[in-house]
């Protein structure tokens, strides 16, 4: 997985109809491609504040990545959210480092918008008003490998990795056209001889 965090990847003429087929229709609003996965598809997108609609975009890292939102999703499943939410309450450290990733993403959102919007996006990452809230484990794991400072998405990323396919997840047939593979998720290795 590459990740450039300090400026968006240049938009290649594939990036939008690639995010489209991996999330299964088209971004509301044009969308940056932040990482990427060793196939040289995206894995997060960062999306402007507010869409061109006028309606406020509460999150500014977005997953798009089939494998992770899979991953994910298994890990929401099994009480991922109010495990991180129980480590925020009892933990300072970890509250302090969610608190500033809350606060972090806030402020680059506000510095993004283009001017005074009625309806600006609030709170911290994925919307959460609470600046120790956990709302989504796919918007921290987004906002960590976009930003590199998210401590959910820190520990997420350790337990959903590798994100690397063998097989891409979004092909382009003969007429230029791209959309989703067959694709099939690659086991994990979690050691020597072990994998889930």
């Amino acid at each position: 997985m590459t990740v450039d965090r300090d400026e968006a990847s240049p938009r290649a003429p594939t990036d939008d109809a690639s995010v489209a087929a991996q999330i299964g229709r088209p971004t509301r609003a044009p969308a940056d491609v932040v990482a990427r996965c060793s196939l040289g598809l995206p894995i997060v997108v960062r999306m402007p504040p507010v869409l061109p609609s006028g309606e406020p975009f509460p999150t500014r890292y977005w997953l798009t990545c089939p494998l992770a939102h899979r991953r994910v999703a298994r890990i929401e499943a099994a009480g991922g959210v109010a495990r991180y939410d129980e480590r925020a309450r009892s933990d300072p450290d970890f509250a302090a480092a969610l608190s500033d990733a809350h606060d972090r993403h806030r402020k680059e959102r506000e510095r993004a918008m283009p001017e005074p919007v009625a309806l600006p996006p609030r709170g911290g990452v994925g919307g959460a008003v609470s600046v120790s809230g956990v709302k989504c484990l796919h918007a921290h794991l987004a906002d960590h490998l976009g930003s590199g400072r998210n401590p959910i998405g820190f520990e997420v990323v350790r337990e959903v990795g590798p994100l690397e396919c063998e097989s891409p997840c979004v092909v382009a047939s003969a007429d230029g056209a791209v959309k989703s593979a067959v694709w099939r998720e690659p086991a994990r290795v979690v050691s020597a001889g072990h994998t889930r």
